[in-house]
């Protein structure tokens, strides 16, 4: 199974191939949304092509949302709102109705899984490290009884996760689904150092461990458990909440 087929010897123009290194430069230098760019000169040197196929490049770029040029300041990356239309998902979203987050739960299922099994067909050495890296970083807030570590851990390991699938799809459905699930903190819905953080860190090392050596539905089985239990967590929570007696 070829995982990035593309077609040998086929003709793709200066621009096209000069937009696609852009982006890749982009992920390469870690820029987020809003960072600025290199100018085009420089992009030109560093790309080995000339100032013309960057300009139509960075056009190219400008149209799929990607890039913002704006005049006398340089380029820029874009947010996210071009792609795809993620940033309207919250428009509809309602983080305290429950049957919305049973389905953002579902949605979340089926992209950790497949993130999860791309990763363990792509991960470089780098991002399997970035993995290892947040997942410490989960553990460590956990072990420590530090809330802000574990959901800085707990996010970070999802997004290298999505990295290391190489499917920017992928990677942006994940960070916004993550983001309107963090709204569910609204009726107090949200993970903590106690009830199922203990056994998250476990399953994160599950799901690297899977990575890592390369197995695929190991990986995205183990992704599927962590989200799972993640689910019944919140079900738990709720049921306390409803049941339990007032003062």
């Amino acid at each position: 199974m070829i995982d990035n087929p593309r077609a040998e010897g086929a003709y793709r123009p200066g621009y096209e191939v000069a937009a696609e290194q852009v982006l890749e430069l982009i992920t390469k230098l870690r820029l987020r949304p809003g960072d600025r760019m290199p100018t085009e000169n420089e992009l030109a040197q560093q790309l080995g092509t000339s100032r013309t196929v960057v300009r139509e490049a960075v056009k190219i770029l400008s149209a799929l949302g990607r890039v913002r040029a704006q005049k006398g300041r340089g380029l820029y990356v874009a947010d996210d709102e071009g792609m795809l239309g993620t940033g309207r998902w919250a428009s509809f979203f309602l983080p305290t109705d429950l049957d919305h987050i049973y389905m953002l739960f579902e949605f979340r299922r089926a992209q950790e899984m497949e993130t999860s099994r791309l990763a363990a067909r792509r991960a470089t050495p780098a991002e399997l490290g970035d993995i290892e890296k947040s997942a410490g970083v989960c553990r460590y807030g956990f072990d420590n009884g530090r809330e802000d570590l574990f959901n800085e851990g707990d996010d970070a390991f999802h997004t290298a996760i999505a990295t290391a699938s190489h499917n920017m799809f992928l990677q942006i459905a994940v960070r916004e689904a993550r983001r309107l699930q963090a709204q569910s903190n609204l009726i107090g819905l949200r993970g903590s150092v106690g009830g199922h953080a203990a056994k998250a860190v476990e399953e994160h090392e599950a799901i690297y461990q899977a990575i890592r050596v390369g197995d695929p539905e190991a990986a995205a089985q183990a992704a599927a458990t962590h989200i799972d239990n993640t689910l019944d967590d919140y079900r738990r929570e709720i049921q306390q909440r409803i049941f339990s007696p007032t003062d």
